[in-house]
């Protein structure tokens, strides 16, 4: 075996990088914090933040929306800033500081200190999210065999986190007060630094993840070396996007949430319209087997920004559904987040395993195909909970198996898109554009979120009632889910219809 793919300088563990264990459970913790937040959330915004508020459902669902949306557009400037003049150690520690702030922040019982809170997080995830992972790959040498599995590990890691941070910081946060759930999810962001930081000791990283350039790290700006000046700024922009989570209120709507637009959702239909001219430019000036590709990459992206739109309401509507409409046992309704986590992990092996006997079988079904599966199963998984309200008690609540049933669903859903289309984004786009197009990609899971706010503004409840529930919100909930099963079945049958043709458009990309 040469010595790129296992060299003598590297400390090596179970066959991998050590490295790698360092970052998987930097990551992990991470994904603790980030998921045991995420699961608080919803229910904090609708209890406590708006609780005194008729369209308290509403303001939360416009905040949730706005949040999730910057957390994921974030990346694409953070990503940028690591390669141009940080590196991926000053970026994973800034981003890291700046989370672990907003965590804590969010234990404080005030509403500014709350939208503030949530601003630290996202500015802190540009940072961490897009590093973490670019530093993995960074372990292996091109052509190193042992990368895909490396991965594997790494993207186990996550899914750990995810599950278990709504068990835990569910628990302490409905038990005991939000702000212990929020705290709690706070010393998970440490720790993952602290994993980081031990790593870097050991030299385990030998020296990956450095600045690109010394002298543009150290480059003055006003007088600030720019290693300095970051930091700065990224502290300085967290009131700013506090300012724009806060403005969650239509725009021109006076006391009016539903309807019409707020900043946020200005802002991302502004992007979207340059980035659609722009990809169009491009796309124009390609060469007919390019444009093949690209138009073929624009509708991965855009299926999968579907996808994630319907998935990413278990964080909101859905959550609500179980802590309104649920008869839970064992778990709480924050808790319920783990479900969809602990399925990924469950299952990610047996798919893994069928796609392999199918490719033996050269009967592995390609992108397309497995694209409009993943939609037509989530539909499905919404259908389940549509049809939950003819197995309502009189209180309107439904038994806990339909949420089961629908995570695990959706979770095999998610296995058929979500591994598959993050690889085919890079052999479908031209390398003059790679880069731009994965910031695309990223972006998808940020206009996901637009999604999310529209529906769960359709499905929110009117009342100032903290305990409101019951058959007054069983049927606004089943009827919106079943219309959801609808848009995402038809939308699945749809790929499926026109699958041949996007194979031609794929070309020799399976």
């Amino acid at each position: 075996m040469s010595k790129s793919i296992l060299s003598e300088k590297e400390p090596q563990m179970f066959g991998h990088p050590k490295g790698l264990f360092y970052l998987f459970f930097a990551e992990l913790w991470e994904r603790f914090s980030f998921y045991g937040m995420r699961a608080l959330l919803m229910l904090y915004m609708v209890n406590e933040i708006f609780k005194a508020l008729a369209e308290k459902d509403a303001a939360a669902a416009a905040v949730y929306a706005s949040y999730g949306s910057l957390v994921y557009a974030s990346t694409v400037i953070g990503g940028r800033i690591s390669d141009k003049i940080l590196g991926m150690r000053s970026s994973i520690f800034l981003g890291g500081i700046l989370m672990s702030l907003g965590h804590f922040v969010l234990a404080i019982e005030n509403d500014i200190a709350f939208f503030l809170a949530l601003a630290f997080i996202v500015v802190g995830n540009g940072f961490f999210k897009p590093n973490i992972s670019t530093f993995v790959g960074s372990l292996y040498e091109d052509g190193d065999r042992r990368k895909d599995s490396g991965f594997t590990i790494f993207y186990m890691g996550i899914n750990i986190g995810a599950f278990a941070s709504p068990l835990l910081c569910g628990w302490l946060g409905e038990t005991y007060g939000w702000h212990y759930g929020f705290g709690l999810a706070g010393l998970g962001m440490l720790t993952g630094l602290i994993f980081f930081w031990s790593g870097i000791k050991n030299n385990v990283f030998g020296d990956r993840g450095l600045p690109p350039s010394k002298e543009i790290y150290e480059k003055k700006i006003l007088g600030i070396p720019q290693k300095t000046f970051i930091p700065i700024v990224s502290f300085l922009a967290a009131p700013i996007i506090a300012y724009l989570l806060s403005s969650y209120k239509a725009i021109g709507g006076g006391e009016t949430f539903l309807g019409d637009k707020n900043v946020v959702n200005l802002l991302f239909i502004a992007i979207g319209i340059g980035v659609l001219i722009y990809l169009a430019t491009i796309i124009i000036n390609s060469s007919p087997d390019e444009r093949k590709k690209l138009i073929m990459a624009v509708l991965i992206t855009f299926f999968m920004t579907l996808f994630w739109g319907f998935h990413e309401l278990s964080g909101s509507i859905i959550t609500l559904f179980a802590d309104r409409n649920v008869n839970l046992t064992w778990l709480n309704a924050s808790q319920s987040n783990a479900l969809n986590p602990i399925f990924i992990i469950l299952l990610s092996i047996p798919v893994s395993l069928l796609w392999a006997y199918l490719s033996k079988k050269n009967l592995n079904p390609r992108t397309p195909y497995k694209f409009g599966l993943g939609l037509v199963l989530a539909g499905l998984s919404f259908y389940v909970l549509g049809i939950s309200s003819a197995s309502a008690d009189e209180n309107g609540m439904v038994p806990m198996s339909f949420l089961f049933v629908m995570y695990f669903i959706l979770s095999i859903g998610e296995l058929f898109m979500s591994p598959v289309g993050l690889s085919k984004i890079t052999d479908l786009s031209p390398k003059r554009i790679v880069s731009f197009m994965m910031g695309v990609w990223f972006l998808s899971s940020a206009f996901a979120f637009q999604i999310v706010g529209f529906i769960s503004k359709q499905l929110a409840v009117e009342s100032t009632d903290a305990n409101v529930g019951g058959l007054q919100t069983l049927g606004l909930y089943t009827d919106g889910f079943v219309l959801i099963a609808q848009y995402s079945l038809g939308a699945g049958l749809l790929v499926l219809l026109f699958s041949p043709l996007m194979k031609k458009l794929m070309g020799n990309v399976h």
